[in-house]
């Protein structure tokens, strides 16, 4: 079982993997330094069951005029991401993960969790699923905001370390560190190696 504390029920996991879109990619405008070195771990997994998969994509407002509270004035820093100014294309899923669309899914969101779109948690639950494995981008935003609502709601947590990437080292590492002190008995960690030897989903 390697660094896991059990098998993993295929019955009952989804294999979530976080914003891996063009946005975050070498041609965007929050270029992730990394996120083709962990692409191919995160393919590993999307591979292995791609109908157990949920993709998430961060969806800026139209204009800052039209997000709420302290999202206006990030969007007024971040204007250039903002759909009536950036490229359509930044948006979607790189072109890897994008094939395998379907049978896996995409829920688009406004916010870094991906429970702020509400659909995603009734989806999951609605299918039995109480497991989640984590990938994705970026380590120390949007899947720490989705990674700590998942505890808040229960989840199994299984983080895949080399499926996560961030564009700063430092707060990458010490994320790792909390996960694994802070919250030990709610979230697991292990390579993808690890996550794939216990993993069978179901045909």
């Amino acid at each position: 079982m390697g660094e896991l504390r059990s098998d993993i029920d295929g019955n009952r996991t989804v294999h979530l993997c976080l914003d891996m879109q063009r946005l975050f990619g070498p041609e965007g405008p929050w270029a992730t330094p990394w996120l083709e070195r962990v692409m191919p771990a995160v393919i590993g997994l999307v591979e292995r069951a791609p109908c157990r998969t949920v993709f998430t994509r961060f969806i800026p407002p139209a204009s800052p005029d039209e997000a709420s509270g302290m999202w206006r004035s990030y969007f007024r820093k971040w204007r250039l991401v903002t759909r009536e100014v950036v490229d359509p294309h930044l948006l979607e899923l790189m072109a890897p993960l994008q094939r395998h669309v379907p049978p896996a899914i995409v829920f688009d969101k406004a916010a870094y969790s991906a429970f702020s779109n509400s659909g995603l948690h009734d989806f999951l639950r609605g299918r039995g699923v109480d497991t989640l494995i984590i990938t994705g981008a970026e380590t120390d935003v949007c899947v720490l905001s989705t990674i700590l609502s998942a505890v808040d709601l229960g989840y199994r947590i299984i983080v895949a370390k080399d499926g996560l990437c961030s564009s700063a080292d430092e707060t990458h590492d010490a994320l790792l560190g909390l996960y694994a002190k802070r919250f030990d008995l709610q979230i697991e960690m292990a390579e993808c190696a690890g996550i794939l030897a216990c993993w069978s989903p179901p045909s």
